[in-house]
């Protein structure tokens, strides 16, 4: 207000300020973006440099930050030169801060101790928390006081008369901004009373494009321009025929969809056939029973399965009951060569409805259909989502995508599952592998899948495989000379060795990361 009531230059607008130089000393409250640009630019002009931005921006009480941006921009349009200085200093914690008045701990503890000396108790009562605890501590090490027992109880006591109390003396010296020594400042901050600040000024010279005003670059050639002649004086901002341009805003495929397409190809090439899979839903005729699969099978536990409450049943008289006769005998009295389980069968339990805990439970309603169809050579796949009511970790979820395949013939054997087995994984990229023998309720002989991984340096299980038993697929009505090889894995695995993934709730589920989905490579298998 006093410098608006005796300038009347101030009422001729900003030229006035221009002209009189005064820009360099306007309140920053009255200094708008194109002052401080003007500012910057004069500032330069007149000293052919600005040797310090942060020294230039106090002097006209204008905030720093602001200041750089500004600089930026003129730096950006080549306008200015921009050197960077970097600045370090130390400065008082706030604990520090409060022995400004009152001394370091250890000079305040020497300070409570008597000539006669002090009990601990008594002095920690003068001089609670940490600053007792602290002083005492350093006020020992400095060989200020000792411990002295020969009354009979601990006393504290002076060893010298007088001391010097050279923390204080530091933190003052910090305090008003004086230069202390690398040794007393190291120690200071070890006992957190000093904290390192760090920041950066800039030095600006004058760019190839400097000018005291700057004329904004047209980004087009106008009628006007070109009917005015100023197209001649006009600066135009250069074009950049290398911009990409704004990136689609196009879906992206998860990285199991991207290998799920690669096996549905390489299924499709052996000549494989897709099944539908769309019911998630399952009774437990079909996930189990069918499956030869005994009603106390531990799999058919609540801990291991997840059971519906509504609709909590399907009624098997929704299955043939031929059908169903057969594989209740077969369950309770065996047949085609097996004891069976030698157990009373129940209704109620084959009729329970869950998540299907395997796309088996597809290949089971297939197989029947097939025998009732009449039967023909056949090579199935699926590719889908199964659920198990499994701890989750860094390896397993609760629902994961099960990869199966099988293959309906007469006479297929062991070999050809081996051979098939070869043939598909070699496929996939990996072709060496081993077979370890292991047991299934509805596979005889069963198999481990093992395959040796170049990328991982080591074996690993990727798969299980086996021949489906008569006891599953002679009740179905299945030709006795026809048997079914079949093995399966999981998508998420080879997913996650593929895509460098080593917790799997990073690849399926809510913690998955966006950018990941968007940005994850193509996927080859076999290559």
């Amino acid at each position: 207000s006093h410098f608006r009531c005796h300038c009347p230059a101030f009422l001729r607008g900003r030229s006035a300020f221009r002209t009189l130089g005064l820009l360099a000393v306007a309140h920053p409250a009255r200094l708008g973006t194109m002052d401080l640009e003007v500012a910057i630019l004069k500032a330069v002009h007149d000293q052919g440099e600005m040797p310090d931005s942060g020294v230039w921006a106090s002097s006209i009480h204008a905030d720093h930050p602001a200041v750089v941006g500004m600089i930026k921009s003129l730096q950006a349009s080549e306008m200015v030169e921009v050197q960077d200085i970097d600045h370090f200093k130390w400065a008082l914690t706030e604990e520090a801060q409060g022995y400004l008045q009152a001394g370091a701990p250890e000079a305040q503890v020497f300070n409570a101790v008597p000539a006669e000396g002090i009990t601990m108790p008594a002095l920690k009562a003068l001089l609670p928390g940490e600053v007792g605890d602290v002083g005492i501590k350093q006020a020992m090490q400095q060989k200020w006081i000792a411990t002295d027992k020969s009354s009979g109880e601990v006393r504290l006591v002076r060893k010298v008369a007088s001391i010097e109390d050279k923390t204080l003396s530091m933190l003052k010296a910090v305090a008003e901004g004086q230069e202390v020594s690398k040794a007393d400042a190291d120690a200071a901050k070890k006992r957190k009373l000093l904290k390192p600040e760090q920041w950066k000024t800039y030095k600006l010279t004058k760019g190839p494009k400097f000018a005291l005003e700057r004329k904004k670059a047209a980004t087009e050639l106008t009628q006007e321009m070109l009917a005015k002649g100023t197209w001649r004086s006009q600066e135009f901002k250069d074009y950049n025929f290398k911009a990409l341009g704004q990136a689609s805003q196009g879906g992206h495929l998860h990285p199991l969809l991207k290998v799920r397409t690669q096996f549905r190809k390489i299924f499709t090439q052996m000549g494989f056939s897709e099944m539908p899979t769309s019911n998630y839903v399952e009774s437990s005729f079909w996930n189990f029973d069918a499956l030869f699969q005994p009603q106390q099978h531990p799999a058919r536990d609540a801990h291991d399965t997840f059971f519906l409450t509504h609709p909590a049943t399907t009624s098997t008289s929704t299955v043939p009951q031929d059908y169903l006769q057969r594989v209740k005998d077969v369950h309770q009295s065996g047949g085609f060569g097996s004891a069976g389980y030698g157990y009373s069968w129940k209704h109620a339990e084959a009729e329970k409805n869950l998540l299907r805990t395997h796309t088996t439970a597809v290949s089971s309603r297939m197989l029947y259909q097939m025998a009732q169809d009449g039967f023909k050579p056949a090579k199935y796949f699926s590719i889908d989502r199964v659920f198990r009511n499994e701890a989750i970790d860094r390896t397993h979820l609760a629902e994961f995508h099960q990869v199966e395949g099988l293959i309906v013939d007469k006479g297929l054997t062991l070999g050809h599952l081996i051979g098939v087995l070869h043939e598909f994984f070699t496929r996939l990229g990996l072709p060496k592998l081993r077979f370890k023998p292991a047991y299934n309720p509805y596979t005889e002989p069963s198999m481990e899948i093992f395959s040796y991984s170049e990328q991982l340096g080591k074996w690993m299980e990727v798969g299980n495989s086996g021949m489906f038993r008569p006891e599953m697929l002679r009740p179905m009505g299945l030709p006795e000379d026809v048997n079914v090889i079949a093995w399966g894995l999981s998508l998420e695995r080879p997913t996650m060795i593929l895509y460098g993934i080593d917790n799997i709730r990073d690849l399926f589920g809510h913690k998955v990361n966006l950018s990941m989905i968007k940005r994850n490579p193509i996927c080859r298998l076999g290559f």
